[in-house]
């Protein structure tokens, strides 16, 4: 457990060795960069605290702190961490399908939930779960964000077209009813929230066309939210368009509750999508690390950045945000910004709180700006953040590279059209690794002889082997348990031939070794000397010798050789020469058939490759 945990340890103050090189030159380029992520991080949070259905004081709660906290911990200096559509949507569809009495108390236990999703973080980090996420298909992350962009615009359309309550009065649980119970609403459209969510997408797309380096999102908002929230203000046709409630200072106070007597239920209800969202946050923050890293030369270090947002999810909770991510927009437009360094993360969340306290305080002078917010703007801009959030692209590359990728990624796809966000994500991981190890488990056993030169060639298949009595075989590729039984029938196989008595087993480019391998080495040994025949190990590099060795199994490979008179069943890769171990198990297989001299001739060119 030891060596365990001392490779890769994490750092619990990340930030003290860029604080201490920094530079005036540093900060001017990081307040630089600041305001841009936090005008982007102010109406991001308010949407993605909307496509959650929590008030949006969540939202911007969690942009702030999450990027303030996070820097501290992280290892990558351009990641920006706060809410994202992903886990956003992940949320609403867990409290839409778990019934009307647990999404009455969405907001009661938010706090709980966050706090979960971080601890499964700093525990994941703990243990080095941030490396195993390689193992997860690419085409998971683009068929599950292709599903919750399609969830999200089918969700936000009740708000364009101002039916919000005649759908949530049905009660959708998946895309399916979602998009069946707008249909049978469509009846109740009110032209006015459509003509304010059209004027929003008009807006948005023109400055995106035009100015595309501007903070569109948020002119686009503050334009719609001026030019019809003083129409639904002054009264008229426009009187009962839907606006958000500005939050207060009061709002802003964490409600923290986890001495309630229900908490040990509630810790079992919320467990399931704690750990879906704890996973995906993780996931979302690798990727974007490494997308980020790849533009600066940095190294991506998973496992702290995975730290980080443990970190950064338990003080949301404690502040009363929402679940924290990394935001690839936001991290990539810190980076164009031109921020050098950590430091341009807590200068945005510093300006994000203040813009939170500010507006939170403008209503005790009769100012309550976050009034003049119509539901269907926002609603409209979600709906062209989820249009970009598919990418064409990827999903050809997905579905023509292999089949597994396409199978990959139609499945995850589907899922999040049927199941639970929560559920839909593990569907897509768990086909992802099943066709990961069912192509890792497959070792490529050869059977090779010597040359008249005393090289070692593949033996063809209509070619005999010189010395019926020996057989050599290369093992090569990965032993671990998914593997285990592909290798023991192959060695089988070969074993089956009666005129085999001795069996080489050529371990150099054996990978993983591990207690089902191990296992299956052992009978096939047993069953050998059962019928009087041996099994060699040559080649075995120290990782194979130590796995033998502290498993007990080299005492069996042993068994039979006298080793104070020299004898031995197993010979160690040499760097030297390569084929040193497979000619000193030639002659321990001549002595074991009886023969006094062993005429066996090495060739080793070290120049050849």
């Amino acid at each position: 457990m030891r060596k365990f945990f001392e490779g890769g340890s994490i750092s619990l103050f990340a930030i003290v060795g860029p604080f201490r090189r920094y530079t005036r030159e540093k900060f001017r380029a990081d307040i630089g960069a600041a305001p841009n992520v936090a005008l982007l991080s102010i109406p991001q949070g308010i949407a993605y605290a909307a496509i959650a259905e929590l008030p949006i004081s969540f939202g911007i709660i969690c942009s702030a702190i999450a990027a303030m906290v996070a820097p501290i911990f992280a290892g990558s200096r351009h990641t920006i961490l706060g809410p994202t559509n992903a886990t956003a949507f992940m949320l609403f569809s867990f409290f839409a399908g778990a019934g009307p009495e647990l999404a009455a108390r969405e907001t009661e236990l938010m706090p709980l939930l966050v706090l979960m999703v971080g601890i499964f973080c700093l525990v994941g980090a703990l243990f080095k779960v941030a490396d195993l996420l390689q193992y997860v298909s690419r085409s998971v992350l683009v068929g599950y964000l292709t599903g919750a962009a399609v969830l999200i615009m089918a969700n936000q359309f009740k708000h364009v077209f101002g039916i919000s309550t005649e759908v949530d009065e049905l009660g959708p649980r998946n895309f399916i009813e979602l998009v069946g119970a707008l249909f049978k609403s469509l009846t109740a459209t009110q032209w006015q929230p459509l003509l304010i969510g059209a004027s929003s997408l008009l807006l948005y797309f023109g400055l995106q066309h035009f100015r595309p380096k501007w903070p569109n999102f948020a002119i686009s908002l503050v334009l719609i939210s001026a030019v019809f929230g003083s129409l639904i203000h002054a009264g008229g046709q426009f009187a009962d368009v839907q606006t958000f409630r500005t939050f207060t200072l009061g709002d802003l106070v964490p409600h923290l509750n986890f001495a309630s007597g229900t908490l040990f239920d509630d810790i079992s209800t919320l467990a399931a999508v704690a750990f879906a969202i704890a996973f995906l946050a993780c996931l979302e923050n690798t990727v974007m690390a490494k997308s980020i890293a790849s533009r600066t030369g940095d190294r991506a270090e998973v496992n702290q950045d995975m730290f980080a947002v443990g970190m950064a999810n338990v003080a949301s909770a404690f502040a009363g945000g929402m679940p924290a991510s990394g935001s690839l927009t936001r991290s990539v437009l810190n980076f164009a910004s031109g921020a050098l360094t950590r430091f341009s993360s807590i200068f945005a969340g510093l300006m994000v709180l203040v813009a939170a306290l500010i507006i939170a305080w403008l209503p005790s002078f009769g100012i309550a700006l976050i009034d003049y917010v119509p539901k269907s703007a926002l609603a409209a801009l979600v709906v062209a953040i989820a249009i970009g959030i598919i990418n064409p692209t990827n999903i050809r590359i997905c579905l023509r590279s292999t089949p597994d990728d396409a199978a990959v990624l139609i499945t995850t796809f589907l899922s999040t059209m049927i199941a639970p966000l929560h559920v839909a994500i593990f569907i897509g991981v768990g086909l992802s690794i099943t066709l990961f190890l069912r192509r890792a488990s497959r070792p490529h056993l050869v059977e090779y002889e010597f040359n008249d030169e005393g090289e070692l060639r593949e033996m063809g298949e209509k070619r005999k082997r010189p010395n019926p009595a020996i057989s050599i075989v290369h093992v090569e590729g990965d032993l671990f348990f998914g593997a285990a039984e592909l290798f023991r029938t192959q060695l089988q196989r070969t074993a089956a031939d009666p005129s085999l008595h001795i069996l080489i087993l050529r371990l150099k480019n054996a990978r993983h070794l591990d207690a089902t391998s191990v296992l299956a080495l052992e009978e096939l040994i047993k069953f050998m000397r059962s019928d009087g025949r041996h099994v060699l190990i040559s080649g075995a590099p120290r990782e194979v010798y130590k796995v033998l060795k502290n498993s007990g199994v080299l005492e069996v490979v042993q068994e039979g050789a006298d080793r104070k008179a020299g004898e031995s069943n197993i010979f160690l890769y040499r760097a030297s020469n390569p084929n040193i171990s497979t000619r000193d198990a030639l002659k321990r297989a001549q002595q074991l058939l009886g023969g006094e001299k062993a005429d066996i001739r090495i060739f080793y060119d070290p120049n050849k490759k």
